[in-house]
């Protein structure tokens, strides 16, 4: 998805390091898990973390992860499963927690069926994070005054709304970027749309818990 500067720098933001305990959360292909595995190296864990809420899907996002961790060399790699707001009971205490294009969707149907709410979730990685540890979320901004209206319908959502949300449950904002920022986007369609898929308009966020 991203050419390798870009890649580098994504990785320096998230302070992802030999020997550190990261939380992948819905890893999708599995794509950062690989990559945090390897930086981390054998000192270091990756908790690859499929949320209940996601794990019916036809593409066995479980299944996949289990494979995942099955490679040489994944020795470092675990997969978890459970709902999100039990994150932390399925895991354990991190450095860095990941979310990659996903905060968005706590504002979902699909998130929510079970009961999660974005600020339950945002406590739990509170709760799960060390202190000094790093909360990162990379995702697909909305329009300004969007709030999280569009999170259902352009799976986007306004990056003042997750520092609001974010900041709510503790944490400080410790860094933001706009490497991944395109001024072209027009943020009223959505992310899948051929015009758009693939450039959207992304911001980066590190939250630190105190």
């Amino acid at each position: 998805m991203y050419d390798q500067p870009k890649l580098s720098e994504l990785i320096r933001f998230a302070r992802v390091e030999a020997g550190a305990t990261v939380i992948d959360v819905y890893p999708g292909d599995g794509d950062w898990t690989r990559l945090f595995s390897e930086i981390v190296g054998p000192e270091g864990r990756v908790y690859s973390f499929v949320p209940v809420e996601v794990a019916h899907f036809k593409t066995d996002p479980v299944g996949r992860m289990q494979t995942l961790a099955k490679e040489p060399g994944r020795e470092n790699v675990e997969v978890a499963s459970a709902d999100l707001v039990a994150m932390p009971q399925a895991t354990l205490p991190a450095d860095v927690l990941w979310l990659h294009l996903f905060y968005h969707d706590l504002h979902t149907a699909l998130m929510q069926a079970r009961g999660a709410t974005a600020a339950q979730f945002n406590r739990a990685v509170y709760e799960r994070l060390k202190p000094g540890g790093s909360y990162v979320i990379v995702d697909h901004a909305a329009a300004v005054g969007a709030g999280t209206s569009d999170a259902q319908s352009l799976h986007r959502i306004e990056p003042a709304s997750v520092r609001e949300e974010v900041e709510a449950a503790g944490f400080v904002l410790d860094a933001q970027s706009t490497m991944l920022a395109n001024k072209d986007d027009p943020h009223a369609i959505k992310v899948f749309d051929p015009a758009i898929k693939g450039k959207t308009d992304r911001f980066a966020y590190r939250f630190v818990r105190p």
